[in-house]
């Protein structure tokens, strides 16, 4: 558990920097811009090889509560939804146009559905500081001003939708082999 906690710190500390202007700007200054991306996506990646490897040797007990079935039951719906603000996040379309930052909410419903749906205690360590991270960063950003508006092109849209859902599909249909967990009946 311990691998775990110390990848989300990790992982969601470096993520949160930004939420904290100056101290990224002090960076930035210090570090040189490169140096500072090149640290930031090394740091990132060794926290979530730490948040995998330490979520996968976590034990599955004990159980906090019983997972709510109507999350069980809505997870493919959500994660639909979930894949298609993902890959929204950075086209010029009508999703982002309108949603203004949608990898905030797809991580959030993300975190939400499977924490719900679970009930572990290394899924609800997990889940809840990814769902914590994500109204951090959605207050800081909405108190930053930090969207930018640009021209939105539907065909932007038609590939955030498209590429959500086939990837939604894709892991749908691989999450028994990738999680262990089997979400869709046609699910290998």
């Amino acid at each position: 558990m311990e691998i775990l906690i110390l990848g989300l710190l990790l992982f969601i500390g470096l993520h949160l920097v930004p939420t904290l202007p100056a101290l990224r700007a002090g960076m930035l200054q210090s570090l040189g811009e490169k140096r500072y991306k090149g640290m930031f996506a090394m740091l990132a990646a060794l926290g979530l090889i730490l948040i995998i490897v330490g979520y996968a040797r976590a034990p599955a007990e004990p159980r906090l509560f019983n997972s709510f079935i109507g999350a069980r039951h809505g997870a493919p719906l959500a994660m639909a939804v979930s894949f298609i603000l993902l890959a929204a996040a950075n086209m010029k379309g009508h999703i982002r146009a309108w949603v203004k930052h949608p990898m905030l909410l797809g991580i959030g419903i993300w975190a939400l559905v499977h924490l719900l749906a679970n009930g572990h205690e290394k899924a609800t360590i997990l889940f809840s500081a990814f769902l914590a991270f994500v109204v951090i960063d959605l207050i800081s950003v909405l108190r930053r001003d930090s969207y930018k508006p640009f021209e939105p092109a539907l065909k932007y849209d038609v590939i955030a939708v498209v590429a959500g859902l086939l990837l939604a599909l894709l892991v749908m249909t691989f999450h028994r082999q990738l999680i262990g967990v089997a979400v869709v009946p046609w699910g290998v």
